[in-house]
């Protein structure tokens, strides 16, 4: 009899942390890195955000939490819903995590029975499939193509839909490619799901507050309020407000789905940090304005990494809404050569080679489910990113 459980078998290591932990013991080894992969912003936490944890410590706020959240928090949680997405939520109809992925292992562990099917759009963040599998779910992916901005169309939705779907999980904008979308585009995947209603709906908003230009951000639920009662709308403080080790998600949605998932944290971890929960009530109600200055930053990096990556032979790199990442096709360089005779067969041997050669560690789009692609994070330094694109565009230059 085999020791460890046969879940292990059907779930993969995050080849993001893989990469970010590549680059890193390259980096100790003395070797000069620049590390692409993590998906962290590099601004620090706003030091009000800061002082409200402080001011917590001080009063003593240091025992264990209610399980979905003190309540001053899930109250500035209903009011964020209201005032930003014009969803009407009260604080029992939500729940707060020890990040988003304890958000989402937590629908899917008080949800999917086994044969179950979460449809996923691919490119898909990483840890999506896993988490289906070791809930007991199936994977459905729904493909998108770079020809349409990495968007899932109303027609393939239709075509996933089985009687086994029991999620649709949305994410906009997109990790990996930076795809959000638009009314319009919820309008039409709405109007499916209202044809079909056993299928709820998970939407990760976490990147809501990083979309450029013009873009205007909706959630699915805002857009069509028929599905309010089969849509949990997730979302967190990690990377608008630069909180990611802080590690404080949140949910909200229909009260008997909310107490489920409570029931299920109550067992597996309990409620999450008291001290970062009161930092998150500050980021919530607190000023908001550092959020466009860092989203004008954001923009500023993603129009030179597009335009560096588009004088790259062999790469194209179509500009996201959204998020902090590109996700290039390197397919024009499928079949090419290094110097030391090493063929370009896949995404997976371009990042492989590229990291050998130039030190530039990105993620290989596979990982995401859609190939030949990797992604790129750009939040980092100008300087830094200029330099990785420097030397991206060295080392296709030298492929034969």
């Amino acid at each position: 009899m085999a020791f460890l459980a046969d879940a292990l078998s059907r779930v993969k290591p995050s080849a993001t942390i893989a990469v970010t932990q590549k680059a890193r013991e390259l980096k100790n080894a003395g070797r000069d890195i620049i590390g692409l992969g993590a998906g962290e912003p590099d601004f620090d936490t706003p030091d009000n955000i800061k002082n409200a944890a402080i001011d917590a410590i001080r009063r003593g706020e240091t025992k264990y939490p209610p399980v979905s959240g003190v309540a001053p928090l899930r109250e500035a949680i209903a009011k964020k819903f209201k005032r930003e997405n014009n969803l009407d939520y009260r604080p029992e109809q939500t729940i707060v995590g020890t990040g988003g992925k304890q958000i989402l292992f937590n629908a899917f562990m008080a949800t999917l029975n086994p044969g179950d099917e979460v449809i996923i759009p691919r490119p898909y963040w990483v840890s999506y499939p896993e988490m289906v599998a070791i809930c007991g779910g199936s994977s459905v992916f729904a493909d998108t193509s770079i020809d349409n901005g990495f968007k899932l169309t109303p027609a393939v939705l239709e075509r996933a839909i089985t009687p086994r779907t029991k999620w649709l999980l949305m994410n906009s904008p997109s990790n990996p490619s930076g795809a959000a979308y638009t009314e319009a585009e919820l309008r039409a995947l709405a109007d499916v799901l209202l044809k079909h209603p056993h299928v709820w709906t998970l939407t990760d908003d976490m990147y809501e507050h990083l979309t450029y230009g013009d873009f205007v951000f909706r959630t699915i639920a805002e857009v069509e309020p028929k599905l309010y009662e089969r849509t949990l709308t997730m979302n967190g403080v990690s990377k608008a407000y630069a909180m990611t080790g802080w590690r404080i998600g949140y949910a909200a949605g229909p009260v008997p789905l909310i107490k489920a998932m409570d029931m299920i944290q109550g067992q597996q971890t309990s409620g999450a940090c008291t001290i970062a929960q009161w930092a998150s009530v500050e980021a919530l109600n607190g000023p908001q304005d550092f959020i466009a200055k860092n989203k004008a930053i954001f923009q500023g990096r993603r129009d030179l990494v597009v335009s560096m990556l588009n004088q790259a032979r062999g790469i194209s790199c179509p500009s996201p809404e959204g998020a902090f990442y590109v996700y290039p096709s390197c397919a024009g360089l499928i079949g090419r050569k290094t110097k030391a005779g090493k063929v370009i067969d896949s995404d997976e041997t371009f990042c492989s080679e590229l990291l050998e050669a130039e030190g530039v560690a990105v993620v290989f789009g596979s990982a995401f489910g859609l190939g030949p692609n990797f992604r790129i994070s750009y939040a980092t330094s100008e300087t830094l990113l200029e330099e990785a694109c420097t030397r991206i565009q060295r080392f296709t230059a030298s492929l034969t």
